[in-house]
């Protein structure tokens, strides 16, 4: 399997992911980019030192300068290739993935990103021969910088509120307690700390949100500390998960709704996007606020796009990533941010976060259901063909239809032979006999 992904760089090291690999990848993307300047960051697993010194070698050998932040957050990574005035950045990380995982990602100037459909195709093909050429005659520079102070001045101003909560912050043993430390002392919160020292071996459980088990210490901790929040980060503090004040976990599409309050509150009338998987509640409650809803594409890349494009203030995805326009040439998704725009929504609406979500949980979801499958453009097709009446049918992603009282969206993996499926309705019953009739296409 490629390591080259739809997104990002990706394998187990170093069976699929070798020092040798990182160096191809450096001097790769330094050609691809013809930047004068990257900036390097890494996450803190126990790859992360090698493959990052063999990355800055690749660089180096094209002629290219390196500025090295050290161990950041990705979100550190976008903010500093802005305000570095760098020509672009790669961090290394493997997200949410195991331990024995690592990877890059890249982004352009202004923390442009470099997906499949925007340049990681032509590094892959660079990188298949780039060690077969001489370096450059020029070997690139290196320096060092420290942005986390001025990184957090910039998480900051995406929320003016500063309410006095006690709250419970679960790191994961990833990189936001980097972060997090700095601007939780600019903050007047009572925090319940968990797992905030960076352990690339991840000890206490996988720094993957998405999935309920890794939220119970979080949950627990809200309850035994009576908190009025908890939040749960990704390994590189790109997505955030949020918890309300009784331990139950808000699905993200509800909290785009939600945030997207105070973000238009700031820019009234502004555009907002949505995933297409997001429950109608979201594109109500976004012109409820008095913005323009727009649904995009999964995928950061193609959401980042989207906002550009569209001049939108703010998105959100049914995974946890919320994308702020920071400035007029920085568009970036950044867990720490959402935190911040969090206590700015509760320090304004003055209630429970249960009681602001509860009137958005108006219709009955499915959640994402994935199911491995043989042919996954075969069941697609046939019921696109099944589905021909219904009131609305989008190929945006996959399979999107709608009916007035429910739709479904059903979408193939990136990277594996799945198809993950999403279906909403008016009522739990309809839900329900809906959910089951397409699961059972999905053999």
């Amino acid at each position: 399997m490629s390591i080259f992904k739809a997104y990002d760089i990706r394998g187990v090291v170093p069976e699929q992911l070798s020092s040798r690999d990182a160096e191809r990848v450096g001097r790769a993307a330094a050609r691809h980019f013809g930047a004068r300047e990257l900036v390097v960051g890494k996450d803190a697993r126990r790859s992360s030192p090698e493959l990052s010194e063999a990355l800055i070698a690749g660089i180096h050998a094209e002629g290219v300068d390196v500025v090295e932040i050290g161990l950041v957050a990705t979100p550190m990574l976008y903010f500093a290739v802005e305000f570095l005035g760098a020509g672009g950045g790669i961090m290394v990380t493997a997200s949410h993935n195991p331990a024995q995982y690592n990877g890059f990602k890249l982004c352009r100037e202004h923390a442009i990103p470099v997906g499949e459909a925007s340049g990681l195709r032509e590094i892959e093909r660079i990188a298949a021969t780039v060690l077969e050429s001489p370096p450059a005659a020029r070997r690139g520079g290196r320096r060092r910088a420290d942005v986390t102070a001025r990184y957090v001045e910039h998480a900051l101003a995406v929320g003016r509120e500063r309410p006095a909560l006690r709250v419970a912050i679960d790191c994961g043993n990833g990189m936001a307690g980097v972060a997090l430390e700095p601007l939780l002392a600019r903050l007047p919160l009572a925090v319940e700390r968990l797992y905030f020292e960076p352990d690339g071996s991840f000890p206490n459980h996988p720094a993957d949100p998405l999935h309920v088990e890794n939220l119970r210490d979080v949950q627990a901790a809200v309850r035994r500390t009576g908190a009025d929040l908890g939040v749960a980060f990704d390994g590189d503090a790109d997505r955030a998960i949020f918890v309300d004040e009784r331990g139950e976990p808000v699905p993200s599409d509800l909290v785009t709704g939600l945030l997207a309050r105070t973000q238009l509150a700031r820019e009234p009338g502004a555009k907002v996007l949505y995933d297409l998987r997001s429950s109608w509640a979201t594109a109500e409650e976004i012109r409820a606020a008095g913005g323009v809803a727009e649904m995009c594409r999964v995928g950061h890349s193609f959401v980042k796009a989207a906002m550009r494009e569209s001049g939108a203030v703010f998105a959100g995805e049914l995974s946890g990533h919320f994308y702020f326009r920071f400035s007029p040439t920085l568009v970036a998704d950044d867990g720490i941010a959402a935190f911040v725009a969090m206590l700015d929504l509760l320090g304004r609406e003055k209630q429970p976060l249960s009681a602001l979500v509860a009137p958005l949980r108006r219709y009955a979801a499915s959640g994402e259901l994935n199911r491995r499958v043989a042919d996954p453009q075969a069941i697609l097709a046939a019921l696109a063909r099944e589905h021909q009446g219904a009131g609305e049918i989008s190929h945006m992603d996959g399979l999107l239809v709608r009916y007035d009282d429910w739709w479904f969206n059903m979408r193939p993996s990136n990277t594996e032979p799945l198809l993950r499926l999403n279906v909403e309705a008016k009522t739990e019953a309809r839900m329900q006999a809906e959910r089951d009739r397409l699961l059972a296409k999905m053999v």
